[in-house]
């Protein structure tokens, strides 16, 4: 009888340990996960920001979708125009002359080392793709070009993806988008800067 006894308290000790170190674990490996997925979707937010960024100064607006940035950022060029003189000396007496030079924008595109292909995969995501949307709006009467880019945490969080973790983040909330720019005012800024 004393056996039983304690061997169902040895038993209920390590059922407690267990639970001491799981509980312990579990805050550690979501915060160290919550870190590495993030920081790989924003350098993608980022690189697609600068694509976009790029594809307004080909087409004076931002794209809509990813197919119509790829296409563009691939088969497209910059305009580059080589002043030569002075136009801001008033003492320049010869002629100014602007040169415009076509620059190819997948020359750019490679050299950030954007890979055009994989941009609007979300990383983690499983193949789920960016939400995006581009228009024109009217800001302070003004018509202005606006772009929005992101997904919710949801999505590539993974086993993390439910509201019982935001007990170890405050700020965490699955259904909240990580993202850049606003379709209601001109701003490329992301919401992690």
């Amino acid at each position: 009888m004393r056996l039983l006894i304690n061997l169902l308290l040895a038993a209920v000790v390590i059922g407690l340990v267990w639970t001491l170190i799981s509980s312990i674990q579990e805050p550690i490996a979501f915060k160290a996960e919550k870190e590495k997925r993030e920081r790989a979707v924003v350098e993608r937010l980022m690189e697609v920001r600068t694509a976009q960024d790029l594809f307004r100064s080909i087409k004076g607006g931002f794209s809509p979708t990813f197919d119509s940035l790829r296409e563009t950022l691939m088969t497209d060029s910059f305009a580059v125009v080589k002043v030569i003189g002075d136009p801001d000396d008033p003492n320049f007496t010869g002629e100014i002359v602007y040169d415009t030079i076509l620059s190819p924008a997948i020359d750019s595109i490679q050299t950030l080392g954007i890979n055009l292909d994989s941009l609007s995969i979300v990383p983690y995501g499983g193949g789920v793709k960016f939400e995006i949307a581009a228009d024109t709006i009217t800001y302070q009467k003004t018509t202005v070009n606006v772009v929005e880019v992101g997904i919710p945490r949801r999505v590539f969080m993974g086993k993390y993806k439910d509201k019982r973790f935001a007990k170890y983040d405050q700020g965490y909330d699955p259904n909240k988008p990580i993202k850049f720019g606003n379709m209601n005012a001109p701003n490329l800024s992301g919401n992690w800067e």
